[in-house]
């Protein structure tokens, strides 16, 4: 067998797109950890740091989901989030795999990806997720939340925004060959 360069392939170029989605996720579940670790060892729950006329950093914990969804339950509901987040991290990986030069397309899922791993940790370690961010106005409150959250909203917002670009293409390519 020859001994030169040609008989050894060379990586793929999907191949290297696919991991630095991945490694940008990774980067996202690690400020997303590293924010829930601090805020949870310097602050005692539901103590509040005031920073802003309508933003503090607080610390609690959420055994729900989105908007405390099913917060209530009697610990099911721990299970049945993280086996749904399991699932499309699954989904999310696979779509990663077979569309990686997608740019926009794969740059929401690395968001949802990271943002749902977030949550999952936090979900298997403590029975909860931890959230620390906190808007406000007056009497009115948005639940708090987290990095992972943050992440996961970014990312469905561009999901959306790709999947109108797409869209208006396929929309312009019709008429411009009608």
């Amino acid at each position: 067998m020859p001994n030169d360069a040609s008989s050894h392939p060379s990586p793929r170029p999907n191949s290297s797109r696919f991991w630095a989605w991945i490694a940008g996720a990774l980067a996202i579940i690690a400020l997303d950890q590293v924010t829930k670790i601090y805020f949870d060892s310097h602050l005692s729950y539901g103590e509040r740091w005031p920073l802003l006329p309508f933003f503090d950093f607080t610390l609690l914990y959420n055994p729900g989901a989105a908007f405390s969804f099913l917060a209530n339950g009697q610990g099911w509901q721990r299970w049945l989030f993280t086996v749904i987040a399991l699932g499309a991290i699954g989904l999310i990986i696979h779509l990663l795999r077979r569309h990686p030069g997608q740019s926009l397309f794969c740059a929401s899922l690395m968001c949802i990806l990271g943002g749902a791993i977030g949550n999952v940790i936090d979900r298997i370690q403590h029975g909860h997720v931890i959230d620390f961010l906190l808007f406000y106005w007056n009497n009115w409150y948005f639940p708090a939340f987290n990095v992972a959250d943050v992440s996961i909203t970014c990312g469905a917002v561009l999901l959306v925004y790709d999947e109108l670009r797409r869209m208006r293409r396929e929309k312009n390519k019709s008429r411009e060959s009608a």
